[in-house]
């Protein structure tokens, strides 16, 4: 498997057979009280775990879909792995601000930027998918979101809207993970990382352009591959007035500032790289940024 070897490479070894990702949920809690869903949820014997480093995430088993219970079908919580609540989290849009939320479908960070936001303020998320916005429009529903405005928008030209935003969150469309996908090994090369970088570079112009002098951009990604991550986030350091900040996380690895034998940016020691054989969850990178203000 040559991109195994591209890992060992960067100091990472593992076997994809024996990596154990671990089912997640969020609790809405602009529903119900995160203590009311626990116990409703244990009174149907499914096993909950606070996930120590998620501020309403929990490991849960079950034996039954818990897509199926009314307690989902109510809103009161949102299937959503352990990493993917993080970029949120690390983002903490608070009410009363304008948030962007670049790629929104099908909606597990809009409406966790909701829930963050106490459903106060504005949140415009976009999407190039009319049928991806559909998910995305169903969750906003379930989960009594009240503060969206949704568009079709390829987000490359999201300052076409006129408007600067105070916090934006960019969870790239990327290559994913070998660790959720069969025949991952097979089906990419070297090259479609090459070609996702380009998109998400366009990306990160567009943030750019309407984030607030000062504001706050999240960048995460669920793909391993540096060429995705640390040497994407490198060149915006490189061609942009922006800044990396610390993410404030306790869990994961520091990000790389040496890829290949290549030295990037020592700042980007600060984003968090997870690892699936040390987190036990799908493996994500995470970085945040701050637009200067001159």
């Amino acid at each position: 498997m040559k991109l195994l070897k591209r890992y060992s490479l960067l100091g990472e070894k593992f076997v994809p057979e024996e990596i154990l990702v671990r089912d997640a949920l969020r609790v809405n809690t602009l529903k119900i009280r995160e203590e009311e869903l626990v116990e409703r949820l244990k009174a149907k014997k499914v096993g909950l775990e606070k996930i120590p480093f998620a501020k309403h995430g929990y490991y849960y088993e079950a034996p039954f879909s818990l897509g199926a219970t009314p307690e989902y079908l109510q809103g009161f919580f949102y299937l959503q792995d352990a990493a993917s609540q993080l970029p949120v989290q690390v983002l903490n849009p608070e009410p009363g601000e304008l948030v962007l939320d670049m790629a929104a479908s099908p909606g597990g960070k809009t409406t966790q930027i909701a829930q963050w936001m106490e459903n106060k303020g504005v949140i415009i998320a976009l999407d190039s998918n009319a049928l991806r916005l559909d998910a995305l429009l169903n969750n906003i529903e379930r989960l009594s979101v009240k503060n969206v405005l949704s568009y079709k928008k390829d987000s490359r030209f999201a300052d076409d809207l006129n408007l600067f935003f105070d916090k934006i969150l960019l969870d790239a469309p990327c290559s994913g993970n070998f660790c959720v996908e069969k025949d991952f090994f097979a089906k990419r090369s070297v090259e479609d990382f090459k070609d996702k970088a380009r998109v998400q570079r366009d990306l990160l112009k567009a943030a750019f352009k309407c984030l607030k002098p000062g504001g706050v951009l999240v960048y995460s990604t669920c793909s391993l591959e540096p060429e995705e991550n640390e040497l994407v986030i490198n060149w915006f350091l490189e061609n942009f007035s922006v800044s990396m900040a610390s993410t404030s996380l306790n869990v994961g690895d520091s990000g790389l500032t040496n890829i290949f034998g290549v030295k990037l940016n020592s700042s980007l020691k600060l984003a968090r790289r997870f690892w699936p054989h040390k987190t036990g969850t799908e493996g994500f990178f995470i970085a945040k940024l701050i637009k200067g203000k001159d």
